[in-house]
């Protein structure tokens, strides 16, 4: 791994808020039960929809310290965000208080913004549609801010106290990786000691189900929507549409371990890359995720042999799914038949550019625990996907490299390598 040195990324808090459950615990006891928190559309009526199941947050705001004018002034998204924020710097143990705000960044990831609000809002300007001339009177004073997906950031920092740079990366499905690889930047290039990072999208919305309908790109499993999400199974027909967040304190290697912080994972190495190829189409020999690949594992003086589990992308399309396989073979060699590979998609859908942060947390949580999240509803493998795919049950095992990666719509792939905390101790 790295040397001491070098400024270094560590990984010292974790919150989530997740299909399933809010808060570490019951994402992770979901994920390692093997448990689905797919279900049919409940949040606005879908009837008359192509697919109509999702993995929903029973999310109650309010509940989790939300003021009310909070309530009123956030997207839903930007609520995720500032609840798991709050989770995050609680389970850190960081004294906020006595560091220099100017020390502490935000790092951001979302792929739609606050597409719910604004779903919303269009809806009540127009008379639900029926107006072509809006009127601006009745839309809500806060809408600037759903408009501005920047403000996530802002909202994050004022809840954590951060004064230092924020951004919100948006990237399409690799936000989350690529808004926790920015925060890695930011602390190895001295511009911040801690940085709040991670990704929320909460696109559970009439229009976002309307255009992956116009693509056939989401399950039309309506009548099992428990077992819709199926990666690499030869039955898979789209992927399940998810909503979440996950964010975490991100810390310099020596500020941590002045203040004798838990580390979680070191970010030892990213990559991103885009394949200049088409919107949402992917190349079946997977060379661009391979190249992310190639380069995260260098960053992180890793062997690919040193990987001990993968986090796949793992969507639940025919492409993705032959894309990632051939990347995992060409990036890693004959150890891709070796190591185990899973997709969490599978039990808590696909929240777009907020997955990749909450697989982030899996990745962290499979090293800190030595248990391996499986790939829930994979009972027929496709021929073409024949590596180690963890089915349907968790597997124990000490884990201390693992691969992330992602890809989004745009060509947009992404790797990153998370190491155990004893690496990062090296």
């Amino acid at each position: 791994m790295t040397s001491t040195d070098e400024r270094r990324a560590l990984i010292t808090g974790i919150g989530v808020v997740a299909p399933g459950g809010t808060g570490v615990k019951e994402f992770w006891d979901l994920l390692t039960a093997g448990r689905t928190a797919t279900r049919g559309i409940t949040c606005f009526d879908a009837s008359s929809f192509r697919s109509r199941v999702a993995a929903e947050c029973d999310f109650d705001g309010a509940a989790h310290g939300l003021t009310p004018q909070e309530l009123r002034r956030m997207d839903r998204a930007a609520q995720l965000a500032v609840v798991s924020a709050r989770e995050a710097v609680e389970d850190s143990g960081l004294p906020v208080a006595a560091l220099d705000p100017y020390r502490i960044g935000v790092s951001i990831g979302s792929a739609v913004g606050a597409t719910r609000s604004l779903d919303t809002e269009y809806s009540i300007v127009s008379d639900s549609g029926r107006n072509w001339l809006v009127d601006h009177r009745y839309g809500t004073p806060h809408l600037y801010d759903y408009f501005v997906p920047s403000s996530f950031a802002a909202e994050v920092a004022w809840a954590t106290g951060a004064e230092g740079p924020a951004a919100v990366i948006s990237t399409g499905c690799t936000s989350g990786l690529d808004a926790v690889g920015h925060a890695r930047e930011l602390i190895r290039e001295g511009t911040a000691d801690v940085v709040i990072a991670g990704a929320t999208d909460a696109p559970i919305s009439p229009i976002t189900v309307a255009c992956f309908d116009a693509i056939k790109a989401t399950t039309a499993r309506n009548d099992d929507a428990e077992h819709a999400s199926r990666p690499f199974d030869r039955s898979r027909d789209g992927f399940v549409l998810g909503e979440g967040c996950a964010v975490f304190v991100v810390e310099e290697y020596q500020h941590a371990r002045r203040r004798g912080a838990k580390v979680y994972a070191e970010i030892a190495g990213f990559a991103t890359r885009s394949n200049a190829f088409h919107m949402t189409g992917l190349r079946p020999d997977g060379r661009e995720m391979a190249e992310a690949i190639r380069v995260a594992l260098d960053e992180a003086t890793t062997d690919p042999t040193e990987v001990d589990y993968v986090n796949a992308h793992g969507s639940g399309t025919r492409q993705n799914d032959i894309h990632e396989t051939a990347a995992f073979k060409h990036s890693l060699g004959p150890h891709a038949y070796r190591v185990p590979v899973s997709s969490i998609k599978s039990m808590i859908g696909h929240s777009l550019g907020a997955i990749g942060a909450l697989e982030v947390a899996a990745c962290a949580l499979a090293i800190d625990r030595g248990v391996i999240p499986p790939t829930a509803n994979l009972h027929e493998p496709d021929p073409l996907c024949d590596l180690d795919y963890v089915p349907l049950h968790a597997r124990e095992q000490r884990t201390d490299v693992v691969l992330s990666v992602g890809s989004g719509f745009g060509g947009f792939q992404s790797a990153m390598v998370l190491a155990s905390p004893t690496s990062a101790a090296a």
